[in-house]
């Protein structure tokens, strides 16, 4: 059973039907045509229907699923029939050949096709360039053999006319390197594709020309007439006779000396010429037209031959040299009007059947000893009567013609039928109107029967003699043989006689016909066979329609009942132990998953136990034997039943290990992740330690050196460790400096780079106004001042300019306690001009440049516009960042919310009230620098 076929498809084999009738054969075969399931196995053979349709069935994907598999472990196919006898080539060095019959229609050259190309698409896989001219080859030789040997019918857009059996040859490797054509009875498209495949076989310029002209020879003899005059027979048109001249590459005279006498010898050896009538003259053009043809064909063939045969072969350097033969020749047929190509035709499948019921028996003979199972007698029609009939030697059918057109005188059809009557009535297979007078079906005097293996044929016997002598004149011979064209005097050898020297009559067609048949036969005997069978479903090449009387007609002749009934006369079923236990052994308890016992049979013998059916089965000696099928769908219907069952559970335990397998591997990530994190901060540690190891003995205390990035991991722990080394430096800072610093890094955060320098790199002395250089007078009125105010610190002091509305300047000094804000008059000993409490201050106003200028803002409005005077022994000393910073501080350190600071595009800094204040927690860092810096 191929597995990947179910039961609404039929049976994929027809040797697996409940019971071998035409009923159920017709049946299976029907429903499968409906599915699209065109192939069905009997056994090993191949029942093709032709579709009618192209079908996505033959493309890579399917040649990669046929490719060494065995024969039933895939649906039903042309492949599995092309790679089982490629297998037995190559895997056991035997010669084999699949035969392909049936009707014209049926579709044998299209499987002949793909089973040339199946064989060309799994060998030389190391595309060796020899190898692959040699498939070239042979593929293209299709294309030519169905040009010239195919026709339009009004059965076949596409029929054979020929018989053909190729042989490809095959070296140890199992790679094609050469062939052989051989044709049977040819009767008497793209033109590019044609051409092209001429030029990949390797025909010369001068080879298709010499093609073409005979083709144009052939055409134009189908239009010459002949008329009679008063005593002779004349040609019409003599135009006609000097174009055949012409391709023929003949003399005009001697083209017409040969359509309209006949050269003939008499006894005493003189020679004369003998003018034909009317009607002879049309026979011989008839006969010198399908001549040119046939030979044509044969030296086409003879010229592939040629260029595919295996050259300078040594079985000593090459190894054995192995055959696959692919047959696709005619089928049988009945027609209405029956005659001599019927009868060729019906009498070579009478010889294939034969050969087939032989060879089957055969094979099952051989495989009952090699199993050591005990061979039972088989009744099977043998048709060796019906082969006798035709072809036994003075009594067969054959014979009566041959001595009928060898007889002197006039001998006509209905004479020969009469001798046929005289020598055959008693045979059993032969009848005729004279034998059986009260059958109507045939007339008096014309038609005969044959009882052949498919079915009774009804011949005519009108033509026979005429189709069976040579009917070529020797004169037609000598002209093609004296042509200048070397082509044409190739495929005439025989013209090379004179009339004098022609003696022996040349065999019948009928004889030549047997004799080809014979030996296909016998080649055809010593090889491995494989067989498909086609069978054309309708007349309408419809691909829906399957006209079941027609089918059944086929089957019946092709003798496919009389195939099962062999294939099921001992065993319908058998397959090696190992398969089928791996395909039923969920079915047993004892063999699922996996069997205990010693070998293979035994578990299948348990298999066979538990279901009961030990008296259906034989055991060979690596196969089981199942005798009907009822015990195999027995096992089949268990088992599609479990399968679900089985699915869930791989399902269930498939998901678990993937469950698993993920777990692992999210487990080796975080392990993975844990050590790379340890690792990257342990080597930030280190890099920290590198970079600030001598940090102490640096001038900056490593201000210069950069901290290094830091893992994701370290971010916010990098932040603290950088604030825990600025403590490390700040807890060092003697407190009378610890005001200093915490107002610059209050004017730092507050500038925000806003001004470039501001008195970060310079002590802050803050009451400038408390120096030598003053006079007694500010000692004085300070003290006034803090006796009256009862001020405790002194925030800032110094000399200034005030600048008023009218843009005018006088010199001032600016007095800030933690309590007011005084402006004095240094010229009238520091007199108080101005008390401005420090908490009515709403905001102070800088520039982004050098100069010294500041506002300081009220709430009362009575805003003041100084110019802060430099130092004078530094007149580049900016003090406007200490005044800002030592307010920021201030305010900080002596209320909960104080005002903000933001900073006021164009005009600058400004200390505002009801926000909170950014800087509410120390910059230990920034601090920690300008420690250092004050330090400095």
């Amino acid at each position: 059973m191929a597995e990947l076929e179910g039961l609404e498809f039929g049976k994929s084999d027809f040797v697996l039907l409940d019971e071998v009738n035409m009923e159920q054969f017709m049946e299976n075969l029907k429903l499968r045509f409906e599915k699209a399931r065109i192939y069905t196995f009997i056994g090993e053979v191949v029942v093709s229907v032709n579709p009618y349709k192209q079908m996505d069935i033959y493309g890579k994907e399917a040649i990669d699923a046929y490719r060494g598999r065995e024969l039933y472990e895939n649906p039903p196919h042309l492949y599995a029939v092309a790679d089982a006898a490629y297998k037995a080539m190559k895997r056991r060095a035997k010669d084999t050949c699949i035969v392909i019959s049936g009707e014209s229609g049926a579709g044998k050259t299209e499987a002949s096709k793909y089973i040339m190309q199946y064989i060309a698409a799994i060998t030389n896989p190391s595309q060796r360039a020899e190898v692959e001219s040699v498939k070239n080859v042979l593929l293209k030789s299709n294309c030519v053999l169905e040009a010239f040997g195919n026709a339009k019918t009004n059965r076949n857009d596409n029929s054979s006319r020929f018989g053909k059996y190729m042989d490809i040859n095959f070296n140890f490797n199992g790679d094609p390197t050469g062939g052989h054509i051989n044709n049977y009875l040819l009767e008497k498209r793209d033109i590019q594709a044609v051409l092209s495949a001429l030029q990949v076989i390797g025909f010369s310029e001068e080879e298709i020309d010499s093609i073409y002209r005979i083709l144009g020879t052939i055409l134009i003899l189908g239009n010459l007439q002949f008329e009679t005059d008063s005593e002779s027979v004349q040609v019409v048109g003599l135009e006609a006779v000097s174009h055949i001249a012409g391709l023929t590459t003949t003399k005009p005279d001697n083209v017409t000396k040969s359509l309209l006498f006949r050269t003939v010898a008499t006894g005493g050896g003189e020679v004369i010429e003998k003018g034909h009538t009317e009607k002879e003259a049309c026979f011989g053009r008839d006969a010198f037209a399908k001549a040119l043809y046939e030979r044509l064909f044969c030296w086409i063939v003879a010229r592939i031959n040629a260029v595919i045969e295996v050259k300078d072969y040594n079985p000593v350097l090459h190894g054995k040299n192995t055959v696959i033969g692919v047959l696709d020749i005619y089928g049988f047929e009945i027609f209405e009007n029956n005659s001599f190509e019927q009868f060729c035709i019906n009498y070579c499948n009478e010889k294939l059947q034969q050969l087939f019921i032989e060879l089957i028996l055969r094979q099952e003979q051989d495989e009952y000893q090699r199993e050591g199972i005990t061979w039972q007698h088989i009744d099977y029609f043998n048709n060796q009567i019906i082969v006798d009939l035709v072809e036994q030697p003075h009594k067969g059918i054959i014979s009566v013609l041959d001595e009928a057109c060898l007889t002197v005188g006039k001998v006509t059809d209905t004479i020969c039928l009469e001798s046929m009557d005289a020598k055959l009535g008693q045979h059993p297979h032969y009848t005729s109107r004279k034998l059986t007078p009260s059958d109507k079906t045939m007339e008096f005097h014309r038609d005969f029967r044959i009882r052949h293996y498919a079915g009774d044929v009804t011949y005519s016997v009108e033509g026979f003699l005429d189709k069976n002598k040579d009917p070529l004149f020797q004169d037609f011979k000598r002209l093609m043989y004296n042509s200048s064209n070397p082509v044409l005097k190739e495929m005439w050898p025989d013209g090379q006689l004179s009339i004098t020297e022609v003696t022996k009559r040349p065999l019948t067609a009928a004889t030549l016909f047997k004799n080809s048949i014979v030996a296909l036969v016998d080649k055809l005997g010593c090889k491995e066979p494989y067989y498909v069978r086609c069978i054309k479903p309708n007349e309408m090449k419809s691909p829906v329609l399957f006209d079941d009387a027609r089918c059944q007609h086929q089957v019946a002749y092709l003798g496919l009942l009389e195939n099962v009934r062999v294939r099921r006369a001992g065993f319908a079923y058998r397959q090696p132990y190992a398969r089928f236990l791996q395909r039923y052994k969920m079915t047993c308890e004892y063999t699922w998953p996996n069997h205990l016992m010693e070998t293979d049979r035994e578990a299948v013998e348990a298999i066979v136990t538990q279901h009961g059916f030990q008296d259906d089965v034989a055991y060979g000696h690596t196969k089981l034997f199942v005798r009907t099928p009822r015990s195999l769908f027995t096992l089949e219907q268990e088992r599609a039943a479990l399968i679900p069952i089985l699915v869930l559970f791989l399902q269930k335990v498939w998901r678990g290990a993937l469950a698993r397998m993920r777990c692992q591997r999210m487990r080796a990530i975080y392990a993975i992740m844990g050590c790379y994190k340890r690792y990257k901060v342990k080597a930030h540690f280190w890099e920290v330690e590198r970079r600030f190891t001598n940090v102490r003995n640096m001038a900056d205390y490593g201000k210069s050196v950069e901290w290094p990035t830091p893992p994701a991991a370290l971010a916010q722990f990098d932040s603290i460790t950088q604030q825990w080394r600025a403590r490390q430096i700040v807890k060092n800072i003697p407190p009378s400096d610890m005001g200093e610093v915490r107002a610059k890094v209050a004017a730092l955060g507050a500038l925000s780079g806003e001004r470039k320098d501001w008195g970060c790199g310079r002590p802050w002395e803050r009451d400038y106004l408390d120096c030598p250089q003053t006079s007694s007078n500010f000692i004085r009125i300070s003290k006034e001042l803090r006796n009256k105010d009862q001020y405790n610190q002194v925030l800032f002091s110094g000399f200034c300019r005030k600048v008023n509305r009218f843009n005018k300047s006088t010199d001032r000094a600016l007095f800030i306690t933690e309590k007011h804000i005084y402006k004095l008059d240094p010229k009238k000993q520091f007199k108080v001009l101005k008390r401005l409490p420090l908490e009515s201050m709403t905001g102070l106003s800088i520039t982004a440049g050098v100069d010294q200028m500041v506002a300081l803002h009220t709430s009362s409005q009575d805003d003041v516009l100084l110019y802060i005077q430099r130092g004078e022994l530094c007149p580049n000393q900016d003090r406007i960042g200490e005044l800002l910073g030592t307010l920021i501080d201030h305010f900080t350190r002596s209320v909960a919310t104080v005002r903000g600071c933001w900073v006021e595009t164009g005009i600058g800094f400004r200390l505002q009230r009801g926000a909170e204040l950014k800087q509410a927690k120390p910059n230990f860092t920034e601090l920690a620098w300008l420690s250092i810096n004050c330090s400095q």
